[in-house]
């Protein structure tokens, strides 16, 4: 197990920077997902820590060592990329073995450990299958067990489920996360799948042009994005943006929303904002102090998800498939419980 620091780490390529001065600590033996849409910069951090980019400035250190300049082969690292590359001439099992091979491992050492891996990762029927005539859904397994079968102090991978069906990402989200477990290796994964680092990860890094914008438990950067961009990237939906007004009422502060209605604010100073709410965090109630007008109802398996709108406002609601729907048509009256209500500033789109 290996502690990854990157302290000031950035590169470019010619007058476009790729990555811009990431600082981000990965603890011995965590799951960290670098998170973000396809050209964020995810990818040319996983690239630099692999060996395979050199930073244009700013260091990585594995357990205190500076690894500028050290070559990949000596980083002990294990790589799975997006396409695999498998041997497809071999069996399963001489894919398998071949890392452990060339390492010089036993032979009795070598079938113990390929036995073990295939087992977990349910390849055991087809050890002796040759590659070629494999499934993608099976060779992205037999590439990530050939990976993972060297146990590297540090495991990367590059998206290596965006090019398999869905059934199949479900069951390799559960066992890459019991391969982790059971080696207890540092691992970095490159996804901009926010349901697969939301499920598997230790932490999150979410990242966006280059930029590290937060990093934090799934259930930190989801109840409290640093951004507009993390609010609506994380969640499915994201989370509902609205522009308001803090101001002092009757009853106690709140923040005006015009035609979609006021809401009540624990505490806040006055100015423009933008009013956040999670789409599963509405609550329809008639005595609501908020209303929109439900313009389109999607029915998705046990949850409903209710697209609104009022004057300039767009919102979304997820509601339990079991309960009461209003018509597409129809007012609904709602509320957001106050502690569920996030702010940001309408100039930077920084939390406030």
């Amino acid at each position: 197990m290996t502690e990854i620091v990157m302290q000031n780490l950035g590169k470019a390529f010619g007058d476009f920077t790729a990555l811009a001065d990431m600082d981000l600590t990965i603890g011995t033996g965590e799951f960290v997902a670098l998170l973000g849409p396809s050209g964020c910069g995810k990818s040319t951090t996983m690239n630099m820590i692999a060996g395979m980019l050199a930073p244009t400035h700013g260091e990585i250190r594995f357990d205190g060592r500076n690894m500028n300049g050290v070559p990949m082969a000596k980083r002990g690292v294990g790589f799975v990329f997006q396409n695999y590359a498998i041997f497809t001439h071999m069996t399963v099992r001489e894919n398998l073995a071949y890392g452990l091979k060339s390492q010089g491992v036993t032979a009795a050492e070598t079938r113990r450990r390929v036995g073990e891996i295939a087992e977990l990762l349910q390849l055991t029927p087809m050890l002796e299958r040759r590659a070629a005539g494999l499934s993608v859904n099976i060779l992205q397994r037999l590439a990530i067990g050939r990976s993972a079968v060297v146990e590297p102090a540090i495991f990367l991978l590059d998206e290596p489920l965006s090019n398999v069906d869905a059934a199949f990402r479900a069951v390799m989200r559960s066992e890459l996360k019991a391969l982790q477990r059971q080696f207890r290796q540092t691992m970095v994964y490159v996804t901009h799948d926010q349901l697969e680092a939301m499920t598997m990860a230790d932490r999150i890094a979410v990242m966006d042009h280059g930029k590290l914008l937060q990093v934090g438990t799934p259930l930190e950067v989801y109840n409290h994005p640093a951004d507009t961009f993390v609010a609506r990237f994380i969640g499915a939906p994201g989370m509902n943006l609205l522009r308001g007004r803090v101001i002092g009422a009757d009853t106690g502060v709140a923040v005006d929303l015009g035609a979609a209605g006021r809401c009540p604010l624990r505490s806040g100073q006055g100015g423009e904002v933008l009013f956040g709410f999670r789409p599963e965090q509405v609550q329809p109630d008639p005595q609501g102090p908020m209303q929109m007008t439900v313009t389109t109802v999607e029915r998705i398996g046990a949850r409903t998800i209710l697209h609104l709108a009022a004057g300039d406002h767009l919102a979304k609601a997820v509601l339990d498939s079991e309960a009461e729907t209003p018509a597409q048509g129809a007012e609904l009256r709602f509320s957001v419980p106050a502690d569920a209500v996030r702010l940001f500033d309408p100039k930077t789109e920084r939390a406030l």
